[in-house]
């Protein structure tokens, strides 16, 4: 008989009236790698707090290895071995890989003193568990996102982890480094510990679950075995409705479509060389190409934030010189970045003045100074116009989902009426029927003449949304494809070519 770590039963939570969760029960066993997928909002993340005692349950029982437990606290939680990687990895930016592995079990222990030989080996331990080669010594702050992944896998291990829960963590990882990811959880599962992975990434699902979960609006709305659920049905039951994506086509309103963006021979060294494309009007264009390959650096420079050295770009036929962000923006080129927290909005700023910031001119009264009334029209239209959903525009940004977060940062580029706009990664983070939703805005925007950009990791996104892909490879253009003429996989086998 299989065993049981977790059980789940008729768990509910409520929030000042908000219903989280409603009689959710399930079971994870030794060994299970477990799916628990839902979109934004659907009380995936109140779950797995109330299974690691961050929050109580407001009616409902959990069992840790049969034994039904009373108000569950972290170390409840932290001493049945159950272990949670959140989204921000809980790490010492400015400690190395090794202290950050074993620091904690060190003093758990109850170790007075530090010695740091038994911390390095204490560490080299860890990370043999999970089979792969991490710099030990390296500062965890200046480690990519997937390394840091490690450690934290890494960690929970020495803490006698039996139930590691993953939240999101495939959400800023390339696809190479979410094939080694899922190289790790296969490994885990061998040696008998068991995965809660939390995701909104339906292909990925399916790759690494044994059993799937879906929450909607905080109820249990299907649950069974991973070979149940195609993307459609996984998809329908997320969502509550049929999603369904039609691939763009261009299709130019002339015979002569205007180019209007053309680069030749673009160069910055060290970061990509010789680069030339043409984008026309009407036109999306998807960038390709592994971490490394130059597509963001390109990007960047198309920007202004890091200026080509060479080569020629121009705007509608005309030669533009872009030296920084604001020659960029004097040529209508906009920029959407991956990391919309940091990069893209004022996170404590309302939603409107983060929607209208790039056209706070049209909110000028005759005294030179902001209309109220003006501003609220603006926001109004804005809001509206992108299908922003929210009660009140002048709460915090931040209170929005993940979905319409990415719209905000899209419409403060729109306002100001571009002509090219860059997407990187659009839809990171985001959930299956948001991700729908912005395509199609992305489409629709591309049909009333816009020139759109698109660099992403994902590839039925470029599939779905572009005409033509370019391949970068080691800074340079090696390959352009019609998406009509490539399949997904075969564009995924042209992209993993350039590991050799």
């Amino acid at each position: 008989m299989t065993e049981e770590l977790l059980q789940v039963n008729n768990i509910s939570k409520n929030f000042a009236g908000v219903q989280a969760l409603e009689g959710v029960s399930f079971t994870i066993s030794r060994g299970e790698i477990r799916c628990l997928v839902g979109e934004n909002g659907s009380g995936k993340s109140t779950l797995i707090k109330i299974i690691a005692g961050v929050y109580q349950p407001s009616k409902g029982e959990i069992a840790f290895h049969g034994k039904l437990q009373g108000n569950i606290r972290p170390r409840n939680a932290l001493d049945a071995g159950i272990q949670v990687i959140y989204q921000d990895f809980s790490l010492f930016p400015n400690l190395t890989a090794a202290e950050n592995i074993a620091l904690n079990y060190q003093l758990s222990r109850n170790k007075k003193f530090v010695n740091w030989r038994e911390v390095h080996a204490i560490a080299a331990e860890a990370i043999k568990l999970i089979e792969v080669d991490l710099d030990l010594d390296a500062i965890v702050g200046e480690m990519s996102v997937a390394d840091k992944q490690l450690i934290a896998i890494s960690r929970a291990l020495l803490q006698n982890a039996q139930l590691i829960i993953m939240d999101e963590p495939t959400t800023a990882l390339t696809q190479r480094e979410i094939e080694a990811l899922f190289y790790v959880i296969r490994n885990l599962k061998e040696k008998g510990i068991s995965i809660l992975f939390v995701s909104h990434k339906l292909s990925e699902v399916q790759e690494i679950a044994d059993n799937i979960m879906i929450l909607r609006n905080g109820i249990k709305v299907a649950d069974g075995v991973s070979d149940e659920f195609d993307l459609a049905k996984l998809a329908y039951f997320m969502t509550g409705r049929e999603i369904t994506e039609s691939s763009f086509v261009y299709d130019p309103a002339g015979k002569s479509p205007i180019s209007i963006l053309t680069v030749k021979n673009l160069t910055l060294p060290g970061r990509f060389f010789n680069i030339s494309f043409d984008l026309k009007q009407g036109e999306i264009l998807g960038i390709a190409g592994l971490l490394g390959s130059g597509r963001t650096d390109l990007a960047l420079a198309l920007f202004g934030i890091k200026p080509a050295k060479s080569g020629e770009v121009s705007i509608e036929g005309q030669q533009v010189h872009i030296r920084n962000i604001q020659d960029a923006m004097r040529f209508k080129i906009g920029y959407v970045p991956e990391d919309r927290l940091t990069e893209g909005l004022f996170l404590k700023q309302s939603i409107g003045r983060n929607t209208i910031i790039r056209i706070l001119d049209r909110a000028i009264g005759w005294l030179g100074l902001i209309s109220p009334k003006k501003f609220k029209e603006q926001i109004a239209i804005w809001v509206k116009r992108l299908r922003i959903k929210t009660n009140d525009p002048g709460l915090p940004v931040a209170s929005l989902s993940g979905g319409n977060q990415q719209r905000v940062v899209l419409g403060k580029w729109l306002a100001s009426n571009p002509k090219v706009l860059i997407l990187n990664g659009p839809t990171v983070g985001v959930d299956i029927g948001s991700k729908m939703e912005l395509h199609e805005l992305i489409k629709e925007l591309a049909r009333k003449g816009l020139g759109t950009l698109i660099l992403s990791d994902d590839l039925p996104e470029l599939m779905h949304t572009c005409n033509r892909i370019l391949l970068m490879r080691n800074g340079r253009i090696v390959e352009e494809f019609t998406t009509g003429d490539i399949t997904e996989q075969e564009l995924n086998q042209k992209i993993t070519e350039s590991i050799a």
